[in-house]
This record gives structure tokens, sequence and C-alpha cells, in this order.
């Protein structure tokens, strides 16, 4: 008896542990393609992510002038992100997007790329900024991201 009531007592605690998120796109909200409008998370560990941009581990800039190449450098830090964390691209929650001199037609771009690295059912929430410039006059893309991984 002694041993169940212990076993019990170890699924309820692992259970407070884990991580519980929902992707809720409400009725009366346009349907979103890419992101999800409410994305709720609880019983995790919080990551913040500074925004990533498209250099290479020695500073360098990548795809100088190419949104795509440099969108896909980013996704590639952002992994290497949250990989230090034990996370992956599944454990993203908001990524906040910030494009130099956006165009209409960027928003091809960066759902392309996206799309290899984010779920197409449960996509973080994600808010998309036009910019006038970022911190390097090379730099069109940058990318924060939020994330919740288990305790």
């Amino acid at each position: 008896m002694n041993k169940y009531l212990v076993v019990l007592f170890l699924l309820c605690s692992f259970s407070a542990f884990a991580q519980k998120k929902q992707f809720i796109n409400p009725s009366g909200l346009v349907t979103p393609r890419g992101y999800t409008h409410v994305v709720t998370a609880e019983g995790g560990k919080t990551v913040y992510i500074a925004g990533q941009v498209p250099t290479n581990s020695q500073g360098e800039v990548i795809g100088k002038g190419d949104l795509k190449m440099q969108t896909q450098q980013v996704y590639e830090n952002i992994k290497v992100a949250l990989k230090a964390v034990g996370a992956d691209f599944a454990d993203v929650v908001k990524m906040t997007t910030y494009i130099v001199n956006y165009q209409p037609e960027n928003l091809t771009t960066l759902r392309e790329v996206r799309s290899q690295y984010l779920s197409p059912t449960q996509p973080p929430a994600n808010t998309l900024l036009g910019v006038q410039a970022l911190y390097h006059p090379d730099i069109l893309v940058e990318i924060e991201v939020i994330a919740v991984i288990k305790k």
C-alpha cells in the first residue's frame, strides 16, 4: 500500500512540473496564417531570448541585402539559443519580428523560412513590425523569442 502512495505522490509531483501550452484562435478574430492569436503556458520555466540577428559566431553579417538568407541565419541562431537551455522551436510561445523597411511582399519570404522551423498547427504568437533601421546598416531582420520549457 505504501508503495502505491509513493508512486501516486511522485506522479502528482511530476505533473505539477509539466508544462502545458494552449494555442487558441478565438472565433471573432481573423484566421491567422503562420501564427496563433493567443498562447497560454503554465507549469514551466520562461525563457527570454534577446533579438537574434543574421550574424555568424564571429559577428559577421550573413546575407547582406538578402532577406531570405538573413532570415534563415536568424532562425539558425534562435535554434542555437534554444538548444542552450534544452529547448527547441516547439517550446516557443511568442516571437517579435522586426523588418527594416517592411513591404507586404516580405511576408512571403518570412513565411517560407518560418515554415521550415515552426509547427504549422501550433505556431507561436507573433508580432511583425516594420522599422526604419536596426543596430547595423546591413541587418534587415531581428527576431526576439519567448519560450516555455519544463522546470
